[in-house]
């Protein structure tokens, strides 16, 4: 079956899989579908159901009607269609809109530097603002 990956901070790819070993690789644990888009043809983003808990990098935000994100999934995902009981090959549109979705909405993240030491070292080092 022909899915779509995201991967965090990278451009989304196609990729040919079969079979719960391969999804569960892709996500890298126990694989949780949801349903966040509105549309005629069934499509399941598939993710790590405990991305969050294990701290799994941001990845893309689910947005609701007003393009507003009301969500986020933590690590790896992958778009699917749906059939009648399991998962099916995306559509060559149906891939063109969501690699165009995802690869434009991306989630940049930053380690803040913690100051190195205790607060009264750190204040120390800098004085107190009523000393002359």
């Amino acid at each position: 079956m022909k899915v779509l990956i995201v991967e965090p901070m990278k451009p989304c790819y196609v990729r040919e899989i079969s079979g719960l070993n391969d999804m569960q690789e892709i996500v890298g644990g126990h694989i949780e579908a949801i349903y966040p888009f509105k549309e005629q043809v069934a499509i399941a983003l598939v993710c790590n159901s405990e991305g969050k808990l294990l701290g799994l990098p941001m990845n893309r935000p689910l947005l609701d009607e007003d393009r507003l994100p009301y969500d986020i999934i933590c690590g790896t995902f992958f778009i699917a269609g749906l059939g009648q009981e399991d998962f099916v090959s995306l559509t060559e549109e149906q891939i063109r809109r969501y690699k165009e979705l995802y690869d434009n909405v991306m989630v940049i993240t930053a380690v803040k530097e913690q100051p190195q030491g205790t607060k009264t070292e750190q204040k120390k080092k800098r004085g107190n603002a009523h000393e002359r």
